[in-house]
């Protein structure tokens, strides 16, 4: 189960439920496999609409490993996500989200 205070995201992959997480390290190995090289124009592409494919895929595998599975690109090019493309995109947004917000008091 994924813990929205520590920033996880939950996703189903090949049937099996995954917890994402963007640690420091993942978030190092994310920026270096960006075309743009900075996570803040990644940030930007989200809050725009204007993200690619390979940005989301991108983001679930740093998740994945931050999360601390071994899984790569390949291997996401021939899994099912429950949900497709749309809730992978979904949990990508989310997992940046949660990467770079402050944890807010319950009910607050």
């Amino acid at each position: 189960m994924a813990n929205p205070w520590r920033g996880e995201v939950a996703l189903t992959i090949d049937g099996q439920a995954r917890v994402l997480r963007l640690t420091l390290g993942a978030l190092a190995e994310l920026e270096a496999e960006l075309d743009s090289g900075s996570l803040l124009d990644l940030v930007g592409r989200f809050e725009s609409g204007a993200f690619s494919t390979r940005d989301v895929l991108a983001l679930i595998v740093a998740g994945l490993r931050g999360g601390g599975a071994d899984l790569g690109p390949r291997d996401l090019m021939r899994a099912e996500i429950d949900g497709g493309p749309l809730v992978a995109a979904q949990a990508a947004a989310l997992l940046l989200a949660r990467a770079f917000a402050l944890p807010q008091e319950p009910g607050g």
